[in-house]
């Protein structure tokens, strides 16, 4: 969930917000039912309602949701606006929307369960001829030359007060992906087209695709950013590229395992894929590099995962095999037990006290088993 000042931050970039009202204002009609997923302080959600929206479902998970109560009432629109504190999936509305707007985007629309989400409320909330904002957005990519960034990387890990081998640090985060902001100067290659998300249609949420360049300038590649060109409206949206005004969004960079010296003409193909595993992406970039013809450099070849940049000890991963035959820990024990009780016949004071008898060392108050069964509560009760 994003802090206060997180959201300030995102109000605050006029690139983004001034795009997502230019959109607004050409989708919302007088009358119209607008849903938003991930409504945040409901600045979007008010103004739907400043725009002529008849109702406005503003659907968020977090605490923010009250923040958005309280915004709506400073400016009139609280009688208008139904706020749902709820995941959209598991969120049934009275009627279809004309509208429905979300930016459940990270550094790019890739994020969480963002097109699963996006592609259910396309199923469900929306009414036929309805609008999505955003239409679609188009992730680009391109060889990156970004010393800073990879120093900042990699130094900790080679360079070490303490005079100590890191290596192992070091190849675990060049594996991870990393968000900063370049220069247009600073791409050795042409923007190539990675994939489209059309959010009138797309269903898998998995990416995968083959890229290939010619550098065409001499320098020092340090890895693969990728990006994307949002399309909220018909003349409306916004780029998070390098020579686009910077947003909050910034670029993704995906280092190389090493710096590579790489001359005008060279050939760089990389396959690139991202895969959703539960609630997060999981990347994989392989990369090679023909030989310049004009020295006596080989062929280079990096395969890289966030699989290798994980931090996971040898005993998480062999809980996670597939022949590991678990057993419940008492915490576990606990977290069970936990909803055994919550099953809508006593109170969570009651439910706080139960745990204490029974879970002793691990609540010596039962206002710290209250505490516990309280966030149980936020999260799964109804």
């Amino acid at each position: 969930m994003y802090s206060l000042t997180g959201y300030a931050s995102m109000v605050a970039d006029r690139f983004r917000s001034g795009a997502y009202v230019e959109a607004l204002r050409k989708t919302v009609r007088q009358g119209s039912v607008v849903v938003e997923i991930g409504t945040g302080p409901g600045v979007f959600a008010v103004l739907s309602c400043q725009l002529g929206a008849r109702q406005v479902y503003a659907i968020e998970m977090g605490g923010i949701i009250q923040v958005a109560r309280e915004i709506a009432a400073a400016n009139g629109c609280a009688n208008k606006i139904e706020f749902i504190e709820e995941r959209s999936e598991r969120v049934t509305l009275p009627e279809r929307a004309d509208v429905v707007v979300s930016d459940l985007r990270g550094v790019l629309p890739l994020f969480e369960r963002h097109i699963p989400a996006i592609a259910d409320a396309r199923h469900r909330f929306l009414a036929p001829n309805g609008i999505l904002v955003p239409q679609k957005d188009i992730l680009w990519a391109a060889i990156v030359e970004a010393p800073e960034s990879y120093k900042e990387l990699v130094d900790p890990w080679e360079n070490n007060a303490l005079g100590q081998d890191l290596s192992v640090a070091r190849q675990m985060i060049v594996n991870t992906t990393h968000k900063i902001r370049v220069n247009p100067d600073q791409l050795l290659t042409a923007e190539q087209l990675w994939t489209t998300l059309d959010y009138r249609t797309v269903k898998d949420p998995d990416v995968r695709g083959h890229l290939h360049w010619r550098v065409e300038r001499a320098g020092t590649g340090h890895g693969i950013l990728v990006w994307f060109d949002a399309n909220l409206a018909e003349g409306a949206g916004f780029s998070t590229g390098p020579s686009a005004p910077e947003t909050i969004y910034g670029s993704l960079f995906l280092p190389w395992t090493r710096p590579v010296s790489l001359a005008p003409h060279q050939e760089v193909a990389v396959r690139l894929e991202a895969k959703l595993v539960e609630n997060d992406y999981v990347w994989r970039w392989t990369t090679q590099i023909k030989p310049s013809g004009v020295s006596d450099t080989a062929h280079i070849e990096f395969a890289q995962s966030q699989l290798s940049g994980d931090v996971l000890s040898t005993v998480q991963l062999h809980k996670t095999a597939a022949d590991y035959t678990p057993h419940l820990s008492e915490e576990g024990r606990l977290h069970r037990r936990a909803f055994e009780l919550v099953d809508g016949t006593i109170s969570l004071e009651e439910i706080a006290h139960r745990l204490a008898t029974e879970f002793p060392q691990r609540f010596p108050k039962w206002e710290q088993a209250l505490s516990y069964v309280g966030a149980i509560s936020r999260e799964f009760s109804r």
